[in-house]
């Protein structure tokens, strides 16, 4: 099998189920960006990550393969094949996941700033990607049906994200920079 098969010369691509569509849609812009942020999530796996984090970080990006095909998968009509879905299941193991990080981090009393170790400072980048993707899938969601619980798991993830950077952090030893306004601000 060839990785190129010159079928996208003309600035389309094709979604699951045949229909081909336009490489600037905002159904491939909400599924690109799913693809940028399970790079950055590979970035993140190659830095000394801890431990604890490691199998979630793996089990999030083949789950962000989910996400994908659901994205690049229209609902209506139905596939003529089954397509991996995102589910309320998903939503819940990323909640799980929040409330036991979160059980051993210090309060959160202001803001901080991303960053930290390298670690953080990639899920910290993978944070602002998946806000990104979300307001993709949102607009996606105003001309298309795309169901609602893609949307949920993308803000869900960015939660996850921003705990998961604080772990990050609290494993290694880094202390997290509060934002503090200054005269400039």
């Amino acid at each position: 099998m060839k990785i190129y098969t010159k079928t996208g010369d003309d600035g389309t691509t094709g979604l699951f189920g045949g229909q081909r569509v336009s490489k600037y849609s905002l159904r491939i812009s909400a599924y690109g960006t799913v693809d940028e942020l399970n790079s950055i999530i590979g970035i993140a796996l190659s830095t000394d990550v801890p431990r604890r984090l490691i199998q979630p970080l793996k089990d999030l990006s083949s789950l962000l393969f989910t996400v994908g095909s659901d994205l690049a998968t229209p609902l209506d009509p139905p596939a003529k094949y089954s397509i991996p879905r995102i589910t309320d299941e998903h939503i819940g193991w990323l909640e799980q996941l929040i409330d036991e990080y979160q059980e051993d981090l210090p309060e959160l009393k202001n803001f901080i700033l991303p960053g930290g170790s390298p670690t953080a400072a990639q899920l910290h980048l993978a944070r602002t990607v998946c806000r990104r993707a979300e307001r993709a899938a949102v607009e996606l969601a105003t001309k298309e049906n795309i169901g609602d619980v893609v949307i949920k798991f993308l803000n869900r993830l960015s939660d996850f994200l921003f705990v998961a950077a604080r772990m990050a952090n609290f494993f290694e030893g880094v202390t997290e920079s509060p934002w503090v306004p200054n005269e400039r601000n």
